[in-house]
């Protein structure tokens, strides 16, 4: 870690993991019949969508995202671009991969999708939502509501709280993501962007404690 790059204590490392834990789905991965690989900056879910093609759980890939509003410079042609150029080069057959490069949020990332598929004539009844690990849930509940006779399973690279944090290099990013998140899971659904998410007590006091202490770089106003 670099001088820079502010390291969270053991409070708020515990605090983080509590609302990272939540963010995850635990869904059992199953075929599907198609996968959408959700745009973001972290190149884990292109791979892992690369990994779960290669075992057979699904024909057709949609990758979809355009440049990433909070790091533009990180794929400079756009989000869903660089990750299917990404599955390519871990094996994933040109053919089977479909983009969608102009999503900017998770609400367009998912109605876009349905529109590129529909347009092949695809009208799936099971689909896997391949995200960042803690952006499981509100993918989750964004699929539900924009995509309602979906059957949505939600999937991300199988990774521990720490070897995530270590693998991004930025403990407080990472807890900024966190609670930006969770801030998302619970006020999207009251604009219409997805649906109710039951918010246990723990995690809600975790969320609260992570503000106070100044984790706020990616709340929403």
């Amino acid at each position: 870690m670099t001088g820079n790059q502010r390291v969270i204590t053991e409070g708020q490392r515990q605090q983080a993991k509590l609302i990272w834990d939540y963010h995850q789905m635990h869904h059992q991965v199953k075929p599907c019949d198609v996968a959408i690989g959700l745009g973001s900056h972290d190149l884990g879910v292109p791979a892992f969508c690369a990994r779960l093609y290669r075992a057979g759980l699904f024909p057709a890939l949609v990758f979809t995202g355009g440049p990433n509003p909070t790091a533009p410079e990180r794929f400079p042609r756009g989000e869903a671009v660089h990750f299917r150029e990404h599955a390519i080069a871990l094996g994933v057959p040109e053919q089977a991969i479909l983009l969608e490069p102009k999503a900017r949020n998770t609400g367009q990332n998912i109605t876009f999708s349905r529109e590129v598929l529909a347009a092949t004539g695809m009208t799936p009844e099971t689909v896997l939502l391949v995200s960042m690990p803690y952006m499981e849930r509100r993918s989750f509940a964004t699929a539900r509501k924009m995509w309602p006779e979906a059957e949505v399973i939600c999937a991300s690279e199988p990774l521990e709280f720490d070897d995530y944090l270590e693998i991004v290099g930025d403990e407080k990013l990472v807890t900024d993501d966190l609670v930006g998140d969770l801030q998302r899971v619970i006020e999207y659904p009251k604009l219409g962007f997805a649906i109710e998410q039951d918010v246990p007590e723990d995690v809600h006091a975790a969320f609260e404690t992570l503000i106070r202490d100044g984790f706020t770089s990616r709340l929403i106003s």
